[in-house]
């Protein structure tokens, strides 16, 4: 019998948040982790296979190469709506504006 690793699987929306703990096979990669965890199931529209993902709040660049450790916290992370220096942009033309 292949040993198992125990993992956690997160995912948070402005309204809930999933936090899965199961137990995947050693040797999988993060992208098959989730795909084991069933999260995809749970969440309607959730794309596991091309959503950015991140282990402890580090983005992995390679989620299909890098293979899952004893104890991770798998990630899934929402695109951004916006750009980060898009948003601050608004607000510095917003506070300009404010003060005349």
């Amino acid at each position: 019998m292949a040993e198992t690793l125990g993992i956690e699987v997160a995912y948070a929306t402005a309204a809930r948040q999933w936090l899965l703990a199961c137990r995947v096979p050693q040797g999988v990669t993060l992208r098959e982790a989730l795909r084991l965890s069933g999260i995809a199931a749970q969440v309607p529209g959730l794309d596991i296979e091309s959503c950015p993902v991140g282990v402890f709040g580090k983005v992995v660049a390679d989620p299909q190469q890098r293979q899952v450790e004893e104890g991770e916290r798998l990630e899934i992370y929402r695109p951004l709506l916006i750009d980060p220096k898009a948003m601050r942009r608004q607000r510095a033309e917003k506070a300009k504006a404010a003060r005349g």
